[in-house]
Parts: C-alpha cells; sequence; structure tokens
C-alpha cells in the first residue's frame, strides 16, 4: 500500500501484487485452496467487470453474505473497485433483520454461498460462490486487469451494519479515505512493506469490523491471510501450528476458549508465533495471565476500535513508555480523544475525532445527532486516563446501572470475579430489584475440577471489592452463549437472569450450559 491510493479495493493493486502467497482458504481443510496476491487483484478485476456490465448507478449497495472464504475478500475488493458500495451482511442474525438491511441499505446485488441463497434470492439478485453452473460465480468471473474507479474525497466505501442488540441494526458507511487513513495510522506496513512476510489466521466472522480491518491490514502489507470458514477452537490450534502464523488478531472470547485446555496449545510448535492482538471487547487480567502462561514470549496486546470510528485511536506512547497490562494504549493523536460526562477530569465517556468517523448513520438523523456533535463521535465506551495518559476500558455507559445509588459497570464485577483462581469466565447483568433499583447477578464458568461455590465467590467479592459490586446471585454454567461477533451474547444472559429469577432457580446442585 501507498500514500497515493484513493480506493480501498486498490489493496489488492499491481504495486504490491505478486506472486507470493495471499489467501489460504480452509473452507476444506484436507483440502486448503492457495491464492496469489496477483491472483487475488485479477479475480477482484474480474469482479468488478462483471458488476460494471450490469448498467448499476455509481454508488449502488452490494451485499456479500456467506461464512468465511476466499471469494468474500475477492468480491469486497471488487465491488469498491468498480465504484460500488460493499456491504457485509451478518448472517447469524435474524432472518428479520437481515431482510431489513436490505431494504434499508438498499440492496441491488448479493454476493452468496450457498446456504444463504435461497434467502437472498427471494429478494435481490444473487451471485452464488458456491453455484458450479454457468451462472455460478466460478464461471462468470473471470480474471481481468480492471484498474480501479477513483472515488471523490467522501464517496463510500463499505456499509457495515451494527448487531442491533438494542434495536434495529444501524447502517455506517464510510469512506474511503477513512478507511485508508485508518491503515495508515495502525500499521507501519502500510508506508514500506517488511521484508518477510507475516502470516495471519483469521475465523472471525468478515462481516464485523475486528476480522474485515485484519483481512485489509494483511493486504496492505503483502502478507499471507490464513482463512477459516468460522471459529473452532481444535482447528485454529492445528491451524496455528501447521500454517506457521505469525500474527494474531482476535476477540478475548475466542482466546478464553483457545487456552480452556492447556495441553491443546502444549504439545504444538508455535515458535512463529510474536503477536497477539486482541479488541472488540473487554480483557481481564485472569485472562491475560493464562494466554501469557500458554504462549510465553508472545506479545499481547489489547486494542479499542468501533465500528463507527474505526480502531486507529491508541498506540504505544511517545515516549516509549512500556503499555500497562490491560491499558489500550495512549492516543495516536492527544486532540482526536476527549472524556466527557465523567466523575472527573480522567474518566467519562470517550468521544473521537478523526477522519475514519462516520458522517451520520444511514437513514437516521436523529441517532446521527445524537452521537455526533461538531464532529465527534460520542463512542458510549466509558474510559479512564492514567498519569501517564494511557487509557483503560471501563464499561458501556448504556451497560450501567445503578445498585443502591451506586454506579455498577458490569466489566469491573467480571474482572473482580474472574481474579479467583477457581474462575475462568464471568458474565454480569442487572436485575430489577424494589429496594436498591438493580441488583448485578453473575454467570460464571469454573475452570476445570472445580468444585466452587457460590458462596465462596461472594465472599471472594466482599473481600477484594466493594460491597455494593458483589454479586447478588451466582449461576455455574459449562460456557457462555455468544453473539453472532463472537463476544458474550448479554442480552441473552440477561433473560436467562429473568427467567431464573421468576422460577426462584438460582440454587444449582451441577453445572449446566447457559
Amino acid at each position: 500500500m501507498t500514500h497515493s491510493l484513493l480506493n480501498l479495493g486498490h489493496l489488492a493493486d499491481p504495486e504490491l501484487s505478486s506472486d507470493l502467497p495471499a489467501i489460504i482458504d480452509l473452507r476444506q481443510s484436507d483440502a486448503p485452496l492457495h491464492y496469489t496476491h496477483a491472483q487475488v487483484r485479477l479475480l477482484a478485476g474480474g469482479v468488478a467487470a462483471w458488476l460494471s456490465a450490469r448498467g448499476l448507478a455509481a454508488g449502488s449497495r452490494i451485499a456479500i453474505a456467506a461464512l468465511n472464504r476466499a471469494e468474500y475478500l475477492i468480491a469486497y475488493f471488487g465491488i469498491m473497485r468498480a465504484g460500488y458500495v460493499a456491504v457485509p451482511v451478518n448472517i447469524k442474525q435474524s432472518q428479520e433483520n437481515i431482510d431489513y438491511v436490505l431494504r434499508d441499505a438498499g440492496i441491488a446485488l448479493a454476493l452468496v454461498d450457498g446456504p444463504r441463497r435461497a434467502a437472498f434470492e427471494a429478494k435481490v439478485p444473487v451471485l452464488d460462490f458456491d453455484d458450479a453452473g454457468p451462472q455460478g460465480f466460478a464461471a462468470q468471473i473471470a480474471p481481468t486487469d480492471f484498474g480501479f474507479v477513483t472515488p471523490q474525497a467522501d464517496d463510500i466505501a463499505q456499509m457495515l451494519y451494527t448487531s442491533g442488540s438494542t434495536g434495529k441494526p444501524k447502517g455506517v458507511p464510510l469512506t474511503h479515505r477513512g478507511q485508508l487513513w485508518a491503515l495508515a495510522a495502525t500499521s507501519g506496513a502500510v508506508v514500506a512493506r517488511a521484508d518477510t512476510q507475516e502470516r495471519y489466521l483469521l475465523a472471525q466472522p468478515l462481516f464485523h469490523m475486528n476480522g474485515l480491518f485484519m483481512a485489509k491490514r494483511a493486504f496492505a502489507s503483502n502478507s499471507l491471510l490464513v482463512i477459516q470458514p468460522s471459529f473452532d477452537v481444535a482447528a485454529y490450534a492445528a491451524a496455528l501450528e501447521r500454517y506457521r502464523i505469525s500474527v494474531l488478531t482476535a476477540v478475548p472470547t475466542m482466546f478464553a476458549r483457545l487456552v480452556k485446555d492447556p495441553a491443546l496449545l502444549q504439545e504444538r510448535d508455535l515458535s512463529a508465533l510474536t503477536r497477539v492482538m486482541l479488541g472488540s471487547a473487554p480483557m481481564t487480567a485472569a485472562l491475560l495471565e493464562r494466554i501469557q502462561r500458554a504462549l510465553p514470549g508472545v506479545r499481547v496486546t489489547h486494542g479499542y476500535g468501533t465500528t463507527e470510528a474505526g480502531p486507529a485511536v491508541f498506540g504505544p506512547h511517545p515516549d516509549g513508555l512500556p503499555t500497562p497490562a490491560l491499558a489500550l494504549g495512549y492516543p495516536l493523536d492527544p486532540t482526536q480523544v476527549r472524556l466527557a460526562d465523567g466523575p472527573g477530569p480522567d474518566q467519562g465517556v470517550l468521544l473521537m475525532k478523526n477522519p475514519a468517523v462516520l458522517a451520520g448513520y444511514h437513514n437516521l438523523p436523529e441517532k446521527s445527532a445524537q452521537v455526533l456533535k461538531d464532529g465527534w463521535y460520542h463512542s458510549g465506551d466509558v474510559l479512564r486516563r492514567d498519569a501517564d495518559g494511557f487509557y483503560y476500558f471501563v464499561g458501556r455507559a448504556d451497560d450501567m446501572f445503578v445498585c443502591s445509588g451506586e454506579n455498577i459497570y458490569p466489566v469491573e464485577v467480571e474482572k473482580l470475579l474472574e481474579s479467583h483462581p477457581d474462575v475462568r469466565q464471568s458474565c454480569v447483568v442487572p436485575l430489577a430489584d424494589e429496594e436498591r433499583g438493580h441488583i448485578p447477578v453473575a454467570f460464571v464458568v469454573r475452570r476445570d475440577g472445580s468444585q466452587l461455590h457460590a458462596d465462596a465467590l461472594k465472599r471472594h467479592a466482599l473481600e477484594h471489592g466493594p460491597a455494593y459490586q458483589h454479586p447478588r446471585r451466582i449461576r455455574f454454567v459449562d460456557e457462555l452463549p455468544w453473539a453472532g461477533t463472537n463476544k458474550v451474547d448479554r442480552n441473552a444472559l440477561l433473560l436467562a437472569a429473568r427467567e431464573l429469577e421468576a422460577q426462584h432457580a438460582w440454587t444449582q446442585p451441577e453445572t449446566e450450559t447457559a
């Protein structure tokens, strides 16, 4: 990638494209598919040429709906290269929400895999990645040296939709200029390619900013991207070793499962792995310690980003101070971040202003006005700042609840619970209470073999934290449920907590899955 790039789809461009490997697609693990950077560039050009021949208006919205695969990224780059807007669709959400996204975005055409074809074909024209016939992707897309359409300064490159956990999904239009700026701000490889090709492993969904940005970073640096269709613990561990992965970007919940069984990684040769970058969800000290034990010598960092403002917010300290454990980093540009509406100057809701920030939600002017003021994006995330200027995640402002007049952030209680040596993972949600307003209740995953009881864990919380934070109810479970973005599904657990409360069923003799 060079500073002269204008079109985000041009990341797979002639200046970088070569016979170096670009993608290893593990959709069929026993028969991996290999693509070079040159092949990806030409196939993306083929997608751009095919779309251009359809007579679509400039800026038309083109959906992608599939599990992770090479064609997903080929389509993604090709759509933008032709001057259209790529709309990755969260295929794990309800069909009702998917249909809403198709209507709201005004999707003109969709590129899909076989399992998604019927649902999408009923609404819009489709091109099927899995169709082996004359109308399928392989037959229709010929390698083509297409070039790219030069976008205007604020032309939209992609539109991601938020998960919609508190309502309908919200469309987040993001520009070519903003996304290219974010890549340049967060990756030295954007300026000059490293002598040694990095190897990334991707298992988080490409419809989510975390996975999609990692893929773009890999292409910006001419690296190799090993793609798994979805996250499976055993397959992920095997791929780490087999493909000599050097860099990982993942969600903390993925690593909580990866390091659950120490034996899973102990016998593997992971000497090529040098960096693990975690983001999109909070990290606890207990999980960080387990990762460092499982991967000694590997640098583990915890990043921050949002769909609306991208990941180019925090980085290393300009004076070389070491980043403390659990810190998100130091602002890349201190003039682009603020803390507001907090108890003091060093804690509050994070506000961001940079070229990657959205100009407004799609078709939602009132919601846009709520979160955008004078170009500053109000993230809804509460952060604190230490004396050296490093920032730490406290919790979501809308997750915060009041118990007996005290503000409680679930993440703070989860950190407290996970400091117990027998706790592997936890999730805290609020329950309505007549006397206190709300009370914290917890779903907890114990370490294997642990016989930890709820009363003992409550005592631990009372001894190591403020009394108002200790969970009044505890339910032990085998695993925490996941939402479609590989994060813990808090809404599912909130519903489970209400059901347990209604049935007076918190007491349990054995562990079970929530």
